[in-house]
């Protein structure tokens, strides 16, 4: 059930409003000027709002303008006796969901105030997911290595400089290309992540820049590849350092001339995409030994950011280790356990080859097999690996 809000000065219309609302289960409130309306707005936060254009003292107008400066974000649906095609396209700019004339058209109300009430939905739903991918990919920690790591993310994310990030396994390079793209102007595009090390050499230039149909024996149809797909947005090659050296040209070209071809195809597409990249490899050393094209690595490495290993970086444990009980917890429908100060003590003992990653399962077996309150013992019992 939705809650509806009816502005209007004319009683017989709201109280028809309100009876076929009703009708339809929704709880309907109703105001009979615009001053009434905008203190219901903001003390009753309904789902949908329903107003009336000519209204004295302060109109339609004014309210719709009013409630789209405020924070509770429900859709506006104006209704007129008195309007027209200038009047409803004005209503639409302002930021009106639809505009209704009077005699109102039962069917059309109710299905408009429907699809207000899904759109409203969808609001909530996608802050929701929004928070929950935020909070999955906070940068835990306050040390002063992090702190260099995320002042520089401020620093170049605005930018389309290309970035080159590299550290250990599991320190969170990903996290890092994730809040470059978050915080830059292509936050609302694509952010396509590509694991080099994954995909197969064979395959690895159709994976990037997609093929034509009868490219090759599988090739049943025409595919997209990863750099089409993020048009307008960031593309992320982890593990850039196992690519094959014919991908490399290839990235290469697409880097110096904005343009790739489908395997399979001379066409040439242009493509606008901002290209981060990662690796666990010293690339320097994969050049000597000609793995590695120097003229990629010089066209990918504008910006350099080492991201820190755990143990580089221990007094952040505490701040990581309530992070991961809340986050963990969270997912498993539990509690979050209690975790003591020798157990904090016995967690900055050891030695995290497998960093961030490593950290996080370990709390998440210490949070299934232990009590309620995590202890040094649990620690050495169930943290430490077996020698």
């Amino acid at each position: 059930m939705s809650k509806i809000l009816v502005i209007d000065d004319q009683r017989s219309i709201r109280n028809t409003l309100k009876d076929i609302l009703e009708y339809e289960k929704h709880e309907v409130i109703a105001a009979e000027n615009g001053e009434e309306g905008i203190e219901m707005y903001e003390s009753e936060k309904p789902d949908v709002v329903l107003c009336d254009i000519k209204m004295p003292n302060m109109d339609g107008m004014e309210v719709l303008e009013k409630i789209m400066s405020m924070p509770h974000d429900a859709p506006v649906i104006m209704i007129s006796g008195h309007g027209n095609i200038d009047t409803a396209v004005e209503a639409i700019k302002k930021g009106a969901y639809d505009f209704i004339e009077k005699p109102l058209d039962l069917n059309r109300l109710l299905v408009t105030v429907r699809n207000a009430i899904e759109k409203k939905d969808l609001v909530v739903e996608t802050k929701i997911l929004k928070r929950k991918v935020s909070k999955t990919y906070d940068m835990i920690g306050e040390s002063e290595a992090i702190s260099k790591v995320k002042e520089m993310i401020d620093k170049v994310a605005g930018t389309d400089a290309r970035v080159l990030i590299t550290g250990s396994n599991g320190t969170g390079k990903e996290l890092v290309a994730r809040w470059l793209h978050e915080k830059s102007n292509r936050a609302e595009g694509p952010f396509v992540e590509v694991n080099c090390a994954a995909i197969p050499s064979e395959l690895i230039e159709s994976e990037l820049f997609g093929h034509e149909k009868g490219a090759f024996t599988s090739a049943i149809k025409q595919r997209k590849g990863k750099f089409e797909q993020a048009n307008g947005g960031t593309i992320f090659l982890d593990e850039i350092g196992d690519m094959s050296l014919a991908a490399q040209a290839k990235v290469l070209r697409a880097l110096q001339e904005n343009v790739i071809s489908r395997v399979g195809s001379d066409k040439e597409i242009k493509v606008d995409v901002r290209v981060l990249a990662a690796t666990n490899k010293n690339l320097k050393e994969e050049i000597e030994k000609g793995n590695f094209r120097e003229d990629l690595y010089h066209r990918l490495s504008v910006i350099l950011i080492h991201v820190p290993s755990l143990n580089e970086r221990k007094e952040d444990i505490p701040l990581l280790a309530r992070h991961f009980n809340e986050l963990i917890s969270n997912e498993l429908g539990i509690a979050p356990k209690e975790i003591d100060d020798s157990a904090i003590e016995a967690l900055k003992e050891i030695n995290w080859s497998g960093n961030i990653r490593e950290f996080r399962n370990v709390i998440e077996r210490l949070i299934i097999l232990c009590n309620e309150k995590i202890t040094a013992d649990d620690v050495e019992a169930y943290a430490k690996p077996i020698a």
